[in-house]
């Protein structure tokens, strides 16, 4: 299923239904009264987070979504009939925004939460309501009030209790394979993951957590380059930031710098992402003689960072279990 993770469309909420104009017309009641009854209420646009839902690409393929009108009323004072509200079924963690406006208008954070996004039309009066002691036969009513119409934004931020971030190719894909039943596409080149990757993942006698593997990211990555801002806006709602940086031979440039990099982007995309916990992982240590691990660890040391380093290989399972116990003792230090 291809991910889509952005898409614009127009709502409709329904028109109320027009009040009746009638009268009584009975054998032997020749002239009697007003009778007409009220129209009915129209549907409203309901956004229903649902957890079935993992992607925005049913609204690739329709774009206009129109809930039905309220009926007319009719003679003999019998109101028309509410017509059903129109429920759109969106994944957990979508935001939705008025794009006239650039106001948030809901943000679906839990299953089954439901918002009116578009309110509808209350039902015309129908002529009987007119009447009075000196308007005793009201030859009018009221029309349908107009249901609500607008151009809405709506945005995925996938959920997930971790978020794997790093260069390309810095072993996330294998990382993720190794600790769940996720399979994404891992090979020896970078932007292997085009997409995010959710895993569930299961350790000893913990709860389970989710943890989203996200796509390499670059300098720049803030501003679009490599479509960076659409992944970083992921990483915004885990509550762990797993850190992975390559140990492997063919890197050019120091652990350290290719480490700063990464941070410095994602202190510019979100202002809240200091207070994030981390965990730093040197990946492929299998690749690399222990020199080269000592001389890198002595690096990090270096430059006083807080955050636990860990050194792993996931291709020979070295020290994952480690990393798995200290997001296991993160998550439950911070709970939901």
């Amino acid at each position: 299923m291809k991910f889509i993770d952005e898409a614009n469309i127009s709502v409709q909420a329904g028109h109320g239904g027009r009040g009746s104009i009638s009268f009584r017309r009975e054998k032997y009641v020749p002239r009697g009264g007003p009778d007409g009854g009220d129209g009915g209420k129209g549907g409203d646009v309901v956004f229903e987070a649902t957890t079935r839902m993992s992607t925005l690409l049913d609204f690739k393929y329709q774009r206009r979504f129109e809930a039905k009108n309220g009926s007319p009323g009719m003679g003999k004072m019998k109101n028309g009939k509410a017509a059903p509200d129109l429920v759109i079924p969106v994944p957990v963690g979508t935001v939705i925004t008025d794009r006239s406006s650039n106001d948030v208008l809901a943000d679906m954070t839990t299953d089954k939460q439901r918002v009116i996004i578009a309110k509808s039309g209350r039902g015309g009066k129908g002529n009987t309501f007119f009447t009075t002691s000196t308007r005793q036969a009201p030859k009018f009513s009221q029309d349908g009030e107009e249901g609500e119409s607008k151009e809405i934004h709506l945005e995925l931020k996938l959920l997930a209790d971790v978020g794997l971030i790093g260069e390309p190719n810095a072993g996330k894909s294998t990382f993720i394979s190794v600790v769940s039943q996720a399979r994404p596409k891992i090979a020896d080149y970078p932007f292997t993951t085009l997409e995010p990757v959710l895993g569930v993942v299961g350790h000893k006698k913990a709860n389970a957590f989710v943890v989203c593997d996200l796509p390499g990211l670059i300098e720049g990555a803030h501003q679009g380059k490599g479509m960076g801002d659409r992944f970083l806006k992921h990483a915004q709602r885990t509550r762990v930031l797993l850190h992975l940086v390559s140990l492997a031979p063919d890197e050019t440039r120091p652990a350290i710098d290719r480490y700063r990099v990464i941070e410095k982007e994602i202190t510019k995309y979100f202002d809240d992402s200091k207070k994030r916990k981390r965990i730093i992982v040197l990946t492929k240590s299998d690749l690399v003689d222990n020199t080269v691990v000592t001389d890198v660890l002595k690096e990090f040391k270096k430059a006083k960072i807080k955050a636990p380093l860990i050194v792993i290989s996931a291709a020979t399972r070295t020290n994952v279990n480690l990393v798995l116990d200290a997001l296991v003792k993160e998550l439950e230090t911070n709970p939901k």
